[in-house]
């Protein structure tokens, strides 16, 4: 097993908590490479997240995310945005906890909901776990669903209500530097 300051960072939250936009700002500072598991997974199948859970179904993504995430983890890579369902799994969040510094990107479902609007309006269609009622109803949902999951697999905690992904990636950075 890699010592504790080597192995890769991986970053959980619900959808909205800025996973991938931390994760490629936390690389550029660090000088290392990023995975974002939800956009490799797109790449290999040559299809959107949503066109996959229409397709195949939940269950399927979930066993395909943690095979990325098997991948990810045997390389080189240093940093590793998760897709926000990856803690689910009780395995996948022992791996993580275990292989991986954890970092719960904590926020505020109206922020998500927020965040997430503004990327797509039809972010339903886009998000399909937010099909099914208002996106903060739904991420209030699915944060309540998960939250013990998030923390149990989680090292780290940090809040990125308003913080832009460069300040976030910043607290990460000195958080990791004062658990060292």
């Amino acid at each position: 097993m890699k010592s504790a300051d080597d192995r890769p960072i991986a970053l959980v939250g619900i959808m909205g908590a800025g996973k991938s936009a931390v994760a490629r700002a936390l690389g550029e500072r660090l000088g290392t490479s990023v995975a974002d598991l939800d956009a490799m997974i797109e790449a290999v199948e040559g299809c959107s997240v949503a066109e996959l859970f229409e397709r195949a179904g939940e269950a399927w993504f979930r066993e395909r995310e943690g095979q990325m995430l098997e991948e990810v983890l045997l390389s080189c890579v240093q940093v590793i945005a998760c897709g926000g369902g990856i803690v689910l799994d009780p395995l996948r969040r022992a791996a993580l906890r275990e292989r991986c510094r954890v970092v719960w990107l904590e926020v505020p479902p109206a922020e998500a909901a927020r965040r997430v609007l503004a990327q797509s309006p039809h972010a339903g269609k886009l998000r399909p776990l937010l099909a099914g009622g208002s996106p903060q109803e739904r991420l209030t949902e699915l944060l309540n669903q998960r939250r013990s999951m998030y923390a149990e697999a989680a090292h780290i905690r940090i809040q990125t209500g308003d913080s832009t992904p460069e300040q976030v990636a910043d607290a990460i950075a000195s958080a990791l530097a004062a658990n060292a």
